[in-house]
């Protein structure tokens, strides 16, 4: 199913917070089944620490509501430069964390956030973004593989 369009705003400093905190829960969930939990939560914090020292306001970053056509609030985005160029090119942006809430999952709004940070960066004169995806998200594989995304690296483990 297709969704409208939506259209990207700042976030507010209270939905950057409630944002920050849904990403730590999330990767702490994802990173605990690597590590134990305290470890992950710290690795989150450093991470933020360094990628968003200003926060909502860091240069450089969007970090992003997004609205559908009746005003509703569907979901958010952060994106921002490359972290270590990951992709090859300086003319890359990353794709950092893109959330749709759960009122409008499987909708088609993941799609619509994506194709609207696509042209947030663009305009920027940016001509690639680039994301990492937990590999068991087959959801959100199939959205990116839908929206022409390909696998530029792969990282693999087996826990022994």
């Amino acid at each position: 199913m297709n969704a409208e369009r939506v259209t990207l705003r700042k976030m507010t400093s209270a939905e950057y917070h409630a944002a920050a905190e849904h990403r730590e829960a999330e990767s702490v969930r994802v990173l605990g089944k690597f590590m134990p939990e305290e470890l992950a939560r710290e690795r989150f914090r450093h991470g933020t620490a360094t990628f968003l020292p200003d926060g909502v306001d860091t240069a450089g970053h969007h970090l992003v509501m997004a609205e559908n056509g009746s005003g509703e609030v569907v979901g958010n985005a952060w994106i921002g430069p490359d972290p270590g160029q990951a992709s090859g090119t300086a003319d890359s942006a990353w794709l950092y964390d893109i959330n749709v809430f759960e009122p409008f999952r499987r909708r088609g709004y993941g799609s619509a956030i994506l194709a609207a940070a696509e042209e947030l960066v663009a305009r920027e004169g940016r001509t690639a973004l680039a994301l990492d995806v937990v590999g068991g998200n087959e959801a959100a594989i199939a959205m990116y593989r839908h929206s022409g995304y390909e696998v530029s690296s792969m990282s693999m483990r087996k826990n022994l």
